[in-house]
């Protein structure tokens, strides 16, 4: 048996596995990369395997990074099942097509500008249609239920606590006479996000394949997080500012309605009470049309709640709905919020600011000092949610330099990932541990060293691949290959326009600095000089690249 890492690498994103054995060849994730320019342009490269040969998919579930290349792959020829969750097929059923529109309104910008140019116009990596239609071969299962998918490989959907539908997938492959487990843990849950169950923990396995988000990190637990969200909700309030949240639309808009709901059963003082009455008093607007399709899709899927959420809903209580909740479905009415001088409460995706009505609304409120931007959710390397929580003080927003004078805060505790203590608890879990760990899906800081904790109190062999590296899953557990797609020479190349980029940025703000810090009355000449002989220096360097000296 092989397995083949062909995404999720020393990153977080493009999950893509493929495995070989039993003599069958099958895909776990198909996911598109997202956030800087290197890791984006991996989407459009060829897949590193025959698209005719992959005999079926496991999707551990909905979030685009796992699955937002399967209508590419069905663009291609694939025609066999991709198996997953009903919920996580239901998911993906407005989730794919919204991303094909995204494909295609994003492509349509380059194409004016290529316009332009004279160039030739690019197609998109896929269409809202073509998305639709890969939808055909979707195979929805049930958790628990063991799927035989040939005499020598079974596969069981686990609860994964991550979203909806997430997974924790089991596979037992039969080869040679011997029969061996991997399990693919997808994202797993951190374990107290609302509404959904913890994640299912796993008796036995040969091999693990275990995603590492945050493998250096632990997240505030829930109390914790619900006095802080209304807190900084309620200081904003007071100052006649708005609370924007960049939400993902599908797993955490929905558990921050849930938290709006019942944020008043966490504590009962008077202090409390005053600020839980006065964020009940301003409109809560989700103005995100797939959070509110993705929102429909919980509703018809409350069986999967944990405990305590159905109690909530046996009692008549919709944990999703609440007195001052709205919808803005239309481009026209999410304009119109911008356009309302009353405080407010937006929640919008994307939630890493990158695409979507959430760029609007920066655009209105970061300048404002009396506003707050609240992070809820993991932001990338390289996206617009990572500098702002990073600190940037300036960002650029449809092409427009906006300040940042908003406040910006960043709960952690909302993330639907399991923080290093929970990552930990699940290797401990094992009756049966694993003979090996893959550590994927993180980034390669956290990632060593969450791999140095669990050597040192699991003694289990860990290894971070690399992207292209495939093992072979015996005793010798070794790389056999490694696929050499020019990758490494992409990256240099995006690599050094993401640079001329950043040093165009960084060059108009010097020219900023300079004009005011330097030019004005009360700047002597020796400064000036310094300045003066510096800029001749830099000056030199840009002729050298240019004459490639």
């Amino acid at each position: 048996m092989q397995i083949t890492f062909l995404g999720a690498t020393k990153t977080v994103t493009g999950s893509n596995f493929l495995v070989e054995g039993a003599g069958k060849k099958f895909l776990v994730d198909c996911g598109m990369y997202q956030g800087s320019a290197s890791d984006e342009f991996e989407n459009e490269a060829p897949f590193l395997f025959d698209v005719n040969e992959i005999d079926f998919m496991l999707l551990t579930h909905a979030h685009i990074d796992h699955s937002g290349r399967i209508p590419k792959l069905y663009n291609e020829g694939y025609r066999n099942k991709v198996i997953a969750t009903k919920a996580t097929c239901d998911l993906c059923a407005i989730m794919l097509p919204d991303s094909g529109h995204i494909q295609e309104m994003e492509v349509e910008w380059k194409n004016r500008k290529r316009e332009r140019k004279g160039e030739k116009p690019l197609p998109p990596l896929y269409t809202a249609e073509d998305a639709a239609k890969c939808l055909e071969i979707f195979s929805p299962v049930q958790y628990n239920e063991i799927v035989e998918i040939s005499d020598n490989i079974q596969v069981r959907f686990n609860d994964a606590g991550h979203m909806l539908g997430s997974a924790i997938i089991e596979v037992w492959i039969t080869e040679n006479g011997k029969r061996e487990k991997v399990v693919f843990t997808g994202d797993l849950g951190n374990n107290d996000i609302p509404l959904l169950s913890p994640p299912t923990m796993i008796s036995d396995a040969d091999y693990l394949v275990m995603e590492s988000t945050y493998g250096n990190r632990l997240h505030m637990r829930n109390d914790d997080k619900a006095k802080m969200f209304i807190d900084i909700v309620y200081e904003t309030l007071e100052k006649g500012g708005t609370v924007v949240i960049p939400s993902f639309a599908v797993g955490r808009t929905q558990e921050i309605l849930y938290e709006l709901n019942r944020i008043k059963e966490v504590e009962h003082s008077e202090e409390f009470y005053k600020k839980y009455q006065r964020l009940m008093s301003v409109p809560v607007y989700v103005d995100s049309p797939l959070a509110i399709s993705a929102t429909e899709v919980f509703k018809e899927n409350m069986n999967l709640f944990n405990e305590e959420t159905q109690e909530i809903i046996n009692e008549g209580d919709n944990p999703l709905e609440f007195d001052g909740l709205r919808f803005t479905r239309t481009a026209d009415e999410s304009k119109e919020l911008n356009a309302r001088e009353e405080s407010s409460i937006i929640i919008s995706a994307s939630g890493m600011c990158e695409v979507g009505r959430i760029k609007h609304h920066l655009k209105h409120h970061l300048w404002d000092p009396n506003s707050t931007i609240l992070f809820v959710g993991y932001q990338a390397p390289g996206t617009l949610g990572r500098k702002l929580v990073d600190g940037d003080k300036k960002v650029k927003i449809f092409g427009e330099e906006i300040a940042v004078n908003a406040r910006i805060e960043y709960i952690e505790g909302y993330s639907g990932h399991a923080d290093q203590e929970w990552l930990m608890n699940f290797v401990y879990s094992f009756t049966n541990p694993p003979k090996h760990i893959f550590l994927v899906h993180g980034e390669p800081e956290g990632q060593i060293e969450l791999s140095k904790k669990l050597e040192e109190n699991t003694q289990i062999p860990i290894t971070i691949p690399d992207f292209g590296e495939t093992y072979e899953l015996d005793e010798r557990l070794q790389m056999v290959r490694k696929t050499n797609d020019g990758a490494k020479e992409r990256y240099l190349r995006l690599d050094v326009l993401e640079r001329m980029n950043t040093l165009k940025e960084e060059l108009e703000d010097m020219t900023s600095i300079v004009k005011e810090e330097y030019l004005d009355k009360n700047s002597n000449d020796e400064d000036i000089m310094r300045i003066k002989e510096r800029l001749k220096e830099l000056e030199r360097q840009i002729v050298m690249i240019v004459e490639n000296k």
